[in-house]
């Protein structure tokens, strides 16, 4: 089950990396870097699952607001300069 898990993550990850290198727009590319960091995350957890080691829990807290952050920032600087 965990190899499943994986090689489907995987197949995410290769689909957000073709949005972010053929994208047109710039919107395009923030959503497919988030997507990478959702898979990323994902992954964490998954493996926190597998080994029942909590200890990855806050790093996903983390990294979860940064995304947030750093996709609300980028957002609001294409509304800006279109």
């Amino acid at each position: 089950m965990e190899t499943a898990t994986y090689t489907v993550l995987l197949l995410a990850a290769a689909a957000f990396c073709y949005r972010l290198t053929v994208g047109p727009t710039l919107s395009d590319r923030v959503i497919a870097v988030n997507g990478m960091l959702v898979i990323g995350m994902l992954a964490i957890a998954a493996y926190a699952a597998y080994e029942g080691a909590g200890a990855f829990l806050p790093v996903l807290v983390v990294v979860s607001l940064v995304g947030f952050v750093s996709t609300a920032t980028i957002a609001r600087y294409i509304e800006r300069h279109g």
